[in-house]
This record gives C-alpha cells, structure tokens and sequence, in this order.
C-alpha cells in the first residue's frame, strides 16, 4: 500500500518477491497443463491446429509464442497461430474496447475455419473477456478442444472448455496492472504447452532444437553446433552435411550417424515420425558394425558435452 513512498530497491524488491510466487502457482495447474499438451500434440498429429486467442497482453502473449514456433520448431507458421482482439495493431498498441468485440471473435474464429481437429486457447488473465470467451465458445460450437487460460479460479469459470488452466498468482503489485504477475504465469503455460507439445511431436533431439529453421546467420550457426555436438564432428563436416541434407539438423544428424545417404536418412525419419532416436535406432538394428562406431563417438560427444 505504500509503495510510492519507497525507494527503488525497495520497490524492486517487492516486485521480485511477488515474481517469486508466480512459478508456484503454475505448479499447482501442472495436471491441467498436461491435460491441454495432449489435446494439442493430437491435434497436430492429425493435421490440426493450435489457436491461441486473447485480448491485450494476453493476445501478444500467445502471438509471440505463435511466432516463435516455426524458427524453433521448423513448424508451419499455419499450425501454431495467434490470435489478437483488435488485429496486428493490437500487437504494438492498445486498441481501446477490442477486447470487448465478442462478435468480432466468433467470426474471426469462422474465417479461421475451425473445426474439430484444431486446438482454440482462450487466453484471459480475467475469465471474463468477451473476446476470448467468444472466440472459445465459437470453437466449441463447431467441433474444436478448447482450452482457457486465466488467473481466476476455476470455480468461476461458468461456460465449457475441455481444461481450465487457473495459476491463482494473487493480487498484483499494481492494483488490475495484469501484464504482471498474471502476465508472467500465462507466458509460462503457453511455454509449457507449446514446448513440451514439440517435444513430443518430434522436434528435439535430447535437449536440443533439431527442427529449427535457420533464417538468420545466429540459427545457421546453431545447426552446425546442434550437429557437432551430437555427432562429434568438426565445424566444416558439419557445413558439409547439412549442405547435402538441405538444411535439415535432423537428416543430416541421421547421415553422419547412421553413415547413410540423405535419401535414406529421410525414410529413416519419415519411417519414425521425425523422431531422431528411433531413426537411428532403427538404423542400429542393421549392420552391427555401424552402431558400435557410432556408440563409440556418442560416448565421446557425451563425455565432451558434461564436462563443458
């Protein structure tokens, strides 16, 4: 309450401490979280898609998430997408009253063309904004798992969603200022369903992004670390397979384990859903010779990675 009479380490240090509480909060929401990733990783898995819908800080919460799928991940910017009450001016300003456009929402859901294998998130730090209701109840009418992400309690949750996700963060240091404490806990969860939903669609090898799309000079470089690490080879190999793999971490991952060629190494991937390990796994069943080799050079990259 006196927080405008304090200095600014004290102020810094009330914030910090109210930070502190947020991951709790979304600990105690780790059931219904895990409950969304699986409606979403069935979504994707049969040509669905994840829909993430909000207003404000909410709304840019989901687009960046959105957003930042297809570098991470290599997905299509169509299968993680968000939506923003207000439109792609709502993502650098505020748009005064988008977020009470109800109608707006439901027909942005029906341009969309939602239906039954898609995943609609409503995003709201307050259950009740229209838009995001809107947008879910509109999902739901047309076939679509719904999931609703909000710092109210779930008891106050009054119309159907397939998980409610509620990390009850408390009041804010800023009285109603939900781009705070609430703001914070929905990017964990939206995090935590897109992440963990990549993960088991294939995306990461071990601990490492082996889907990513090197649209920048920093992600081209990523590639030839991400298949020097694993593979134990020098920087130009790395250069040198991931240029007869087209780019791809994963094939060319594949090849230099598997000492196969890029035709083979994608039916390799293709013949085990893009999982890096069951592709090599699979190419370790055959010739014996080559998976003691190549269990040679893991035990070394192994060895290299936890020292460093």
């Amino acid at each position: 309450m006196d927080i405008d009479l304090r200095s600014t380490g004290e102020i810094l240090r009330i914030i910090n401490d109210q930070d502190k509480t947020v991951a709790y909060a979304v600990e105690k929401e780790l059931p219904r979280i895990a409950a969304a990733v699986e409606l979403v990783v069935n979504a994707l898995r049969r040509g669905g898609r994840l829909i993430y819908v909000g207003a404000g800080t909410s709304g840019r919460l989901g687009a960046f998430d959105a957003a930042e799928c297809p570098p991470t991940f290599g997905t299509s910017p169509e299968m993680v997408q968000g939506v923003i009450a207000g439109g792609r001016r709502a993502l650098s300003q505020a748009v005064e009253g988008a977020e009470d456009r109800a109608e707006e929402a439901r027909r942005v859901i029906r341009q969309l063309r939602v239906g039954p294998r898609d995943v609609v998130v409503g995003i709201a730090a307050s259950r009740r904004t229209p838009f995001a209701k809107a947008a879910v109840d509109e999902a739901r009418k047309l076939g679509a798992r719904t999931v609703y992400v909000t710092c109210n309690p779930s008891s106050t949750i009054d119309f159907p969603v397939d998980v409610a996700i509620c990390p009850q963060v408390g009041p804010e240091v800023i009285m109603g200022s939900t781009r705070m404490k609430a703001g914070t806990a929905q990017k964990m969860v939206l995090n935590m369903i897109s992440t963990c939903a990549m993960i088991q669609m294939g995306k990461v090898f071990e601990n490492m992004m082996v889907d990513l799309t090197a649209t920048s000079r920093k992600l081209v470089e990523r590639s030839k670390r991400v298949v020097m690490i694993v593979t134990g080879v020098d920087y130009d190999t790395a250069k040198e397979y991931l240029k007869k793999a087209g780019g791809s971490v994963k094939k060319a991952i594949v090849m230099i384990e598997a000492r196969v060629d890029a035709r083979t190494a994608e039916k390799l991937l293709a013949s085990s859903s893009g999982f890096v390990r069951k592709a090599l796994e699979q190419a370790y069943a055959r010739p014996q010779s080559v998976k003691k080799s190549t269990g040679v050079r893991r035990a070394s990259v192994r060895k290299h990675r936890h020292a460093k």
